[in-house]
């Protein structure tokens, strides 16, 4: 017998809520659910005695419909200081045959982004003449966009 596996994706942070809000924009996805019985995370947080103070202490978000991993940031006192040894790509072109098309719309999102918080690293073509972008973060995370 197979067991279900779910994959959750964990993201070190200097403001969880700050790159909730981030990731949400890049990736389509939602804030997660507050517990049940409550209708926001401030009633959740206030109920639980948690002191305002810690309220970024975490956040998720999750896939506004379809598969896809909730992604979890937790709040950690260290700034990030290298190259990260994982990182997202959001494809936003994928399935567009026409290369021009592709990158115009790979383009819309990087402004999108930017708009978000995220600046442009640069620009990269592989072998086989795709094109993305390599971008960071509000926090300085690389991701790429293609």
């Amino acid at each position: 017998m197979t067991e279900t596996v779910s994959l959750q994706v964990v993201v070190d942070a200097g403001s969880p809520a700050l790159l909730a809000g981030f990731w949400s924009v890049a990736l389509g996805y939602r804030l997660d659910d507050p517990p049940p019985g409550f209708q926001t995370w401030e009633e959740a947080l206030r109920a639980s005695g948690l002191p305002e103070e810690r309220w970024d202490d975490a956040s998720a978000i999750v896939p506004l419909h379809g598969p896809g991993p909730r992604i979890f940031f937790q709040k950690v006192p260290e700034h990030k200081q290298v190259k990260n040894r994982l990182h997202l790509d959001v494809g936003v072109g994928r399935g567009i045959s026409d290369p021009q098309q592709r990158w115009e719309r790979v383009m819309q999102h990087v402004e999108r982004l930017i708009g978000a918080g995220a600046a442009v690293v640069q620009e990269r073509t592989g072998d086989w003449g795709e094109r993305w972008m390599v971008m960071t973060d509000p926090e300085g995370n690389e991701f790429c966009v293609q």
